[in-house]
């Protein structure tokens, strides 16, 4: 069984939102259950360590040089302490070489400029399709490599009650209700599993990649997409665009 683990940077902005940032994204991991404890087990440990000391939830927007928000875990901490942790942290990830990222990074001027992205909760669910569609081929993948079918299941990030309802019935609607325009999800094993972020290492883990990705995309820093650059799905040449990480929409992204 294979866990998707997945979050995304910021909040799905709504239409002709001036504040917003010019691009959304949902990110995921994906690792192997017998890799979890192994990961979690890391987590834990460098959390622990005397110059960190770190307490509570870990994630991407506590690391700001001006957050201020009273549960930050990391508060304690100088910036360059913190950048040190980061390093760290996703190290974790990219010494496995079987962990993969997908994430998909959504151009919301683009996307509202579709005739189907009407709303904050379309454009998430448009931004979710490829990234559950990668999820799968990667599934696929793995199933042809091993001469086995490979299962896997999402684990995700609890909004609200009334997103996370319409969230789980979109998914339902994807996974069985194969189009044209929908893939085969063959390789899914239930629903989609939606859980406090502050009770999940995993959901943290994928909080932290969607947010380096933000970072390059939205402010164009790439210090620590650089560092996860080596995680990503990617083809047999090499290439990740496309592969780990999509553009939506596909056509009029900028």
């Amino acid at each position: 069984m294979h866990f998707f683990f997945i979050d995304e940077s910021g909040t799905p902005p709504k239409p002709g939102s001036k504040k917003s940032n010019p691009y959304f994204i949902i990110a995921g991991i994906v690792m192997h259950e017998s890799q979890w404890h192994g990961i979690a087990g890391e987590v834990r440990h460098l959390c622990a360590k005397p110059k960190y000391r770190v307490g509570g939830e870990i994630k991407w927007r506590y690391f700001g040089m001006h957050n201020s928000e009273p549960d930050n875990s990391v508060s304690h901490l100088d910036q360059a302490t913190r950048d040190a942790f980061r390093s760290e942290y996703f190290s974790i990830l990219t010494k496995r070489k079987s962990v993969k990222i997908i994430a998909c990074v959504a151009s919301v001027e683009a996307a509202y400029n579709t005739a189907y992205v009407k709303d904050a909760e379309s454009l998430y669910h448009y931004t979710y399709k490829p990234v559950s569609e990668r999820f799968q081929y990667h599934l696929q993948d793995l199933s042809r490599f091993v001469g086995d079918k490979q299962l896997g299941l999402i684990v995700g990030d609890h909004r609200g009650r009334k997103q996370d309802d319409e969230f789980r019935v979109h998914h339902s609607d994807m996974v069985e209700n194969e189009t044209a325009f929908v893939s085969n999800y063959d390789n899914f094993v239930e629903c989609i599993f939606l859980t406090p972020s502050h009770m999940s290492i995993g959901v943290q883990m994928a909080d932290m990649v969607a947010g380096a990705i933000g970072r390059a995309f939205n402010i164009g820093d790439r210090t620590f997409f650089d560092v996860i650059r080596p995680s990503f799905r990617t083809n047999a040449a090499g290439k990740y665009e496309g592969f780990g990480l999509v553009k939506f929409p596909t056509k009029g992204w900028k």
